[in-house]
């Protein structure tokens, strides 16, 4: 599942089509085609995982899943989800999660708890870090309504950096190491961006489906933790389980 900063890269990609007039819509989403005709884009945002078509009066979300992809100025062989022709080229969705969100955007989004969003704020993480104190760090950095955008290549290697053990209770967590994750979470969001768009990305993973620890010379541990049973990769001797 791509996480923020690809979504990021893709929202980027895409403003080429920003204040352009949608000359047709296709594809299989279930949503009015006819609505999007003659419409102008306004704006394209992000909100963590999702990718946000502004025009007047309502936003189209896409959700890439699992396996979600983009074209611009090209297309796929396989379904399309939703594809739109304005006059500089084409945009195209495929297997996508489509959604219609009438009104304000702002509406339906707490932008501040976008990792990667200059309304980010940490101080509004931490709090609702504080409420759910049984919950383990794996799942917690996984929350999106906490931390939108961060998925689990980004939860891996912010453990690591911090020494947290991935199965770690919030609540038993000393405050310095919840303040590192949680600026952790977004500083290595923007790593994150920063080495994709270099297309070096997985050169730089410490934890995430490596095998050795860097710091201890020892086996990762790869298990799948959490209510969520993701995939996590962790050193035992160097991040510490608070329990």
């Amino acid at each position: 599942m791509p996480e923020g900063p690809s979504i990021i890269i893709a929202k980027e990609a895409a403003d080429i089509f920003t204040g352009q007039v949608v000359l047709s819509a296709a594809g299989n989403a279930k949503i009015d085609m006819d609505r999007l005709q003659n419409k102008k884009l306004n704006a394209i945002k992000t909100w963590g995982k999702h990718l946000l078509l502004c025009f007047d009066g309502f936003t189209i979300r896409i959700h890439f899943l699992l396996f979600g992809t983009y074209r611009i100025n090209e297309r796929k062989e396989s379904l399309l989800r939703l594809g739109f022709v304005f006059s500089n080229g084409e945009l195209n969705f495929y297997t996508a999660a489509v959604k219609v969100l009438e009104g304000d955007v702002n509406d339906h989004y707490d932008f501040t708890a976008d990792v990667m969003n200059d309304n980010w704020n940490p101080e509004k993480a931490k709090l609702k870090l504080q409420e759910v104190p049984n919950k383990q760090a794996c799942d917690a950095l996984l929350e999106q309504d906490i931390f939108s955008g961060v998925g689990n290549i980004i939860k891996n290697e912010v453990l690591y950096r911090v020494h947290i053990h991935p199965e770690s209770l919030i609540g038993k967590i000393p405050p310095d190491k919840i303040d590192a994750m949680v600026t952790e979470a977004r500083n290595y969001s923007f790593d994150f961006l920063r080495w994709k768009q270099k297309d070096e990305l997985k050169k730089h993973w410490l934890a995430h489906s490596k095998k050795i620890c860097k710091r201890c010379d020892l086996p990762l541990y790869k298990e799948y933790t959490g209510v969520k049973k993701r995939r996590s990769f962790f050193c035992t001797n160097c991040q510490e389980l608070h329990k």
